[in-house]
């Protein structure tokens, strides 16, 4: 294992760049012991922001870095589990909000992996955020250019791991999903880390900046509708149930708690309708609009 000195001068380089940009949410931010999830997926995350390291036999993924100052977080727990940054070899993420790719530019430079993204999102990456259609400059983070592009339904291959990338507009135009399947006793579960589908104080109605927004949630709930899913991850620890999970799991009970298919189709039915009745408050708000 290589002694944690020879990353200090790119971690030093990133807190430098910290105060530059938007602050991580203390809340979210907090430590969080690292474990494996289900077969070769490892939960490398903070306590509110997910990350996830997917081993393969040729090295490793990571999507999502949480923010700047979340990497440091993430490099002690890829350390803990026994694996090392430097065998990190492609970086994905969720979509370009700061909170699942504000660490990108750090870990790219720690690792010197290749990070692919959604086209529709490679400009705000390189832009570190700013100019987005809803915050403006407000989240921006350190910006990072992506090496090479995903295709909706493309394969992502490493070593005997193979993704799929999904796209999920609505979030970001460039909201991205990811899937795989893993082995576990015998058993193969179809994995999926699933970017957020939350509009949080989008104007969905009569948006000029995204004039498709309301058919990208539309698109977005129907493909998540008609995929298969046996253990549900995603970006944020509260939407899969993170800590519920975990406690189930310390208890002892049988099983392992993250395959939880129903738990799925349920946050699927709650975030459609979440979006169903944003939609038609506005609706409504803008007829009665003069």
């Amino acid at each position: 294992m290589r002694n944690p000195i020879v990353f200090a001068a790119p971690l030093l380089w990133a807190t430098a760049l910290w105060s530059q940009f938007a602050p991580a949410n203390p809340e979210w931010n907090r430590p969080l012991e690292p474990f494996r999830v289900v077969g070769n997926v490892y939960y490398v995350g903070a306590s509110g922001v997910s990350s996830f390291l997917i081993a393969t036999s040729a090295g490793h993924i990571l999507v999502d870095t949480g923010y700047p100052e979340t990497v440091p977080l993430v490099q002690a727990s890829v350390r803990k589990l026994g694996f090392r940054m430097e065998d990190i070899k492609i970086l994905l993420a969720t979509h370009a909000h700061t909170d699942h790719a504000g660490g990108m530019a750090a870990v790219k430079a720690l690792t010197h992996a290749r990070f692919l993204a959604n086209p529709a999102d490679a400009e705000a990456f390189a832009r570190g955020g700013k100019g987005d259609f809803a915050f403006g400059d407000v989240f921006a983070f350190p910006p990072v250019r992506p090496d090479g592009a995903l295709a909706d339904g493309g394969q992502i291959r490493l070593g005997d791991v193979t993704l799929t990338a999904l796209f999920t507009p609505g979030h970001t135009a460039g909201c991205t999903s990811y899937t795989t399947t893993v082995r576990e006793q015998d058993k193969s579960y179809r994995v999926a880390i699933v970017c957020s589908v939350t509009a949080p104080g989008y104007q969905l109605v009569n948006n000029q900046k995204r004039p498709d927004i309301v058919q990208d949630y539309e698109a977005t709930f129907a493909k998540l509708r008609a995929l298969p899913c046996d253990v549900f991850l995603a970006g944020h620890s509260w939407e899969f149930g993170l800590p519920e999970k975990l406690k189930a799991r310390a208890s002892g009970a049988p099983g392992n708690p993250f395959v939880d298919p129903a738990g799925y189709r349920r946050w699927v039915d709650k975030s459609e309708a979440a979006f169903r009745k944003q939609l038609e408050d506005q609706r409504q708000a803008a007829a009665r609009t003069p």
